[in-house]
């Protein structure tokens, strides 16, 4: 699964009901991206070495992410050997080249959005973006009421707790209903190599839905999973504790309590400090006030469509 701000793989998405796009588990034909038509580029960014593509499959409203995978470190020598180079510039000492790499060493990932909404198309065409100031009083009188009146379906979510789907791809569960979790790899990372690890934790309680509803009834279940997580990928992976960054999204792209683990090695999208807060730091802030989350003021980014943009344009604070 996925959550990441900048397409970064995009942040989750999947659709819940059965569609000609095809059904997870499933063998896929070519089909799917050949007869893809392509209606525009919503978003591409050289430096991520990704595009996201809106078009059509077979008449069903679909996205498109293409994303260059990771030059694998256990691949190197055969990538060196079995390349042909094509020489652009030499000068001197210095010199570039076109390097074609055999297919199974040259891949793509693919992201197919099928059937997509609107909202999957303005979640991924590029916006100007606004940090807006959001404090107690603001959550409760906007940001809820505006969440509460959208139809941010979780029902995928829900499928992986409840096993219906990817139970092939849980690493760890802990089934306590109150302090439990499943954990499992996001779906930007390939699981190929370490660098750029990301695994998502999703609580089985399905009455918390972010930051804002943490306490220090919450404390036993964090504590839970940040222990238990850690254990469950230095087992899996060798990766300690001192090398993972452990956080939430505050605002999450899911409203279904999880944290990411990230290799602190990797970039990750919505890392940065105006959405990412360590784990550790949201423990420490409810050990010494219950209502820390509910009170306090969070800053975050909103992409210039968001309609709760609007809510604070409307009241003044944007």
């Amino acid at each position: 699964m996925a959550e990441s701000e900048n397409g970064g793989a995009a942040k989750r998405l999947k659709t819940d009901a059965k569609n000609d796009c095809g059904d997870a588990g499933e063998p896929i034909s070519d089909s799917l991206v050949s007869d893809f038509k392509i209606s525009r580029v919503l978003r591409d960014c050289a430096r991520e070495k990704n595009i996201f593509i809106h078009g059509k499959v077979k008449d069903q409203d679909a996205v498109v992410i293409l994303e260059k995978t990771p030059i694998r470190q256990d691949t190197l020598s055969e990538l060196l050997k079995s390349s042909q180079l094509k020489l652009e510039m030499k000068n001197d000492v210095y010199s570039t080249y076109q390097l074609q790499a055999p297919a199974h060493l040259n891949e793509i990932k693919t992201t197919v959005v099928c059937p997509a909404t609107e909202k999957h198309v303005k979640k991924y065409l590029h916006q100007e973006v606004f940090l807006v100031e959001e404090s107690g009083e603001d959550y409760r009188n906007l940001t809820l009421p505006y969440i509460s009146s959208q139809s941010f379906s979780v029902q995928w979510v829900h499928n992986i707790l409840e096993k219906k789907a990817e139970a092939d791809r849980i690493v760890f569960e802990d089934p306590n209903p109150d302090t439990g979790f499943v954990l499992l790899p996001d779906f930007k990372w390939d699981q190929k190599q370490l660098q750029d690890l990301y695994l998502i934790a999703i609580v089985h309680r399905r009455d918390v839905k972010s930051l804002r509803d943490l306490t220090s009834e919450h404390l036993p279940l964090l504590t839970n999973i940040r222990s238990k997580g850690e254990d469950a990928i230095q087992r899996q992976y060798s990766v300690p504790p001192s090398k993972l960054r452990v956080y939430l999204h505050y605002q999450p792209s899911y409203y279904h309590l999880h944290v990411h683990f990230t290799s602190v090695e990797y970039d990750a999208p919505g890392c940065r400090v105006e959405r990412a807060h360590l784990l550790s730091d949201v423990i420490q802030n409810l050990q010494a006030d219950s209502s820390h989350y509910h009170n306090r003021s969070l800053a975050f980014p909103l992409r210039a469509d968001d309609g709760l943009l609007l809510k604070f344009k409307e009241a003044g604070k944007v």
